[in-house]
């Protein structure tokens, strides 16, 4: 059927997939920050399916801003009191928002997922309701269908951290459907129901992989081992976009070739978070997204959801471990679970501790002086969240990860630069460049976030319209900023007196600090960031296109304005001695 008519920029679509098998879309176009305060550039779905059988199931539901339309359009399709069977992939709001609602028009139905996802509906829905927990391999049978005579058996795999503790996939033998809500999903809002432009949606599919399945790709990897036991894959039901089925060995080659890369070597760092408390789901990702940005191994650990044995097998043996601050009052449970944490600590790994902003958290000095006390080597300044988490601590968090991240990866870091051919690095080093500063900024007040850094590896890409193309190291802070969509400015310096401005750009800034600080800088004139007033030139620029390579992106910018201050002066030019590091 065509998609419900809109309210505002929402609208419905739904459409036979399968046998019995019917996709309900919650299309959001115009949503824009998600999770972790990620830029959204193509809005994004919220996907739930309904199956029938002898008897009917409903694979999640929708988020809350679609109960004016959502619940209409299911009952247009079925009488909610003939759905058997929930299944809850897993208890993230986006997904389950509309769960009370359903139970109050069906108090009967059962509710289908992990023991996790039960106890925290528990504490979601505020009233009774009929649940089954399920694990891996165990099934439900819908019975088969008196129509087309398919008969639709679920079986489920346990997914958990991909990317909430509580996930769970389900399997359909009768038509091969594998329902796995965020894995391999994207942030992706069209009417086109499938893959069928794989070109189109891979950025944002590679994108949404890296903001939220890769800090977790040793999870990635397990749960792609169990899918490998499955009879043929006809169709992945995501979550969130369209649905996979026209390229799906792309997708999963993608997901198993990424998460194996993440997951190579033996130094990581493991994240801790506690699930469903203050913003600790959120910081964490953040921090974890900037540990990946420096290509170095991450493994979020819920320290409510892990028992006890996996808890101190993944923290002790990881080189270093973050931390958020805990209730003040614990209850029995998450108090073992800290005692574990603290246990399983070594003397030589590097810790850090951050804010949960849970309301009622143990003081964050108090945690860090407990974890100072076990001996081990501050990795970063413990993370303040005073304020309800928004862009700039999301900013903020991530920025630490990366530092992080770079002391992790240090040595392979200077391995590297002492590993190419003499001959080779000496004559990389005779390419040279300009001296540039790009600056960006983006939002307001205090949701304000910014950036800086020195750039030489600039050239002009285009004429018509005039285009640059900018290499952007993978660990720079002001890469999240440089999204496709997102304005910045190049600063281009002049020859006789770029040194304070390199010298001021190129030292290193703590997490969250204000890169302008005594710096002369020129506000409102151009749209993406300031403009360095003792800069040569400028160029405001708009993201157009970004290109992958081993360490870097290559980012493509239209030039929309620019000005010259001094027609006389020379551009600034860097001449390297090697090719191998800046």
């Amino acid at each position: 059927m065509p998609a419900a008519p809109a309210s505002g920029r929402l609208s419905l679509q739904c459409q036979d997939i399968a046998a019995d098998t019917t996709a309900i879309r919650s299309l959001d176009w115009d949503r824009s920050r998600f999770d972790i305060e990620f830029g959204l550039r193509n809005g994004t779905t919220y996907n739930s399916f309904l199956v029938r059988g002898e008897r009917t199931a409903l694979i999640d539901t929708s988020h809350l801003k679609f109960e004016g339309t959502w619940l209409p359009l299911l009952q247009e399709q079925i009488d909610p009191k003939a759905i058997d069977h929930l299944i809850v992939s897993h208890t993230e709001p986006d997904h389950s928002g509309l769960i009370g609602h359903l139970i109050d028009l069906n108090p009967e139905i059962e509710i289908v997922g992990s023991k996790v996802a039960i106890q925290f509906l528990e504490n979601q829905v505020h009233r009774p309701f009929r649940s089954r927990a399920v694990k891996s391999g165990e099934e439900l049978d819908l019975g088969v269908n008196p129509d087309s005579g398919v008969q639709h058996r679920f079986e489920f795999l346990s997914a958990p951290n991909l990317h909430w503790p509580d996930t769970i996939f389900s399997f359909d033998h009768g038509t091969g459907i594998l329902y796995t809500c965020d894995a391999f999903g994207l942030h992706y809002c069209s009417d086109e129901l499938f893959d069928s432009d794989p070109g189109a949606i891979a950025p944002d599919f590679r994108f949404y992989y890296e903001c939220l399945m890769g800090p977790n790709a040793r999870s990635v990897l397990q749960a792609m081992k169990r899918m490998d036991a499955l009879p043929p894959i006809t169709t992945i039901a995501v979550g969130h976009g369209p649905l996979l089925r026209h390229h799906l060995n792309l997708w999963t080659g993608d997901y198993r070739s990424w998460s194996s890369e993440r997951s190579q070597g033996e130094a990581y760092a493991a994240v801790c978070y506690l699930s469903q408390y203050g913003f600790c789901d959120r910081l964490s990702q953040a921090i974890a997204r900037g540990i990946g940005k420096a290509e170095a191994q991450v493994q979020l650990v819920d320290l409510r959801a892990t028992d006890a044995q996996e808890l101190s097998a993944l923290v002790g043996e990881a080189r270093a471990v973050v931390v958020p601050t805990w209730p003040a009052e614990p209850d029995a449970e998450l108090q073992a679970s800290i005692g574990t944490l603290l246990a399983a600590l070594k003397p030589k790994q590097w810790v850090a501790v951050y804010d949960a902003y849970g309301g009622n958290d143990q003081p964050i000095d108090t945690v860090a002086s407990q974890l100072r006390g076990l001996g081990q080597k501050q990795a970063f300044a413990p993370l303040r969240i005073r304020q309800v988490p928004g862009a700039a601590e999301y900013q903020l968090c991530e920025e630490a990860g990366t530092d992080l991240g770079q002391l992790l990866t240090r040595d392979k870091a200077i391995a590297a630069m002492k590993s190419l051919d003499g001959d080779l690095d000496k004559a990389l080093g005779r390419l040279s460049g300009g001296l540039y500063v790009v600056t960006a900024r983006q939002g307001e007040g205090e949701s304000v976030r910014s950036g800086a850094m020195v750039a030489s590896w600039v050239s002009q890409a285009s004429f018509d319209p005039p285009g640059i193309t900018i290499a952007v190291a993978k660990d720079r802070a002001i890469e999240s900023l440089l999204q496709v969509g997102d304005r910045f400015v190049l600063n281009i310096l002049r020859d006789d007196n770029h040194q304070p401005l390199l010298r001021h750009f190129l030292k290193r800034f703590p997490p969250g600090a204000d890169r302008f600080a005594g710096v002369n800088v020129l506000d409102g004139v151009a749209s993406g960031g300031p403009v360095l007033g003792d800069a040569l030139a400028f160029l405001g620029c708009r993201v157009t296109q970004r290109m992958e390579v081993p360490d870097h992106w290559i980012v493509y910018a239209e030039v929309e304005q620019g000005n010259v201050s001094d027609a006389t002066a020379r551009t600034a030019v860097h001449h390297r001695k090697v090719g191998n590091h800046y």
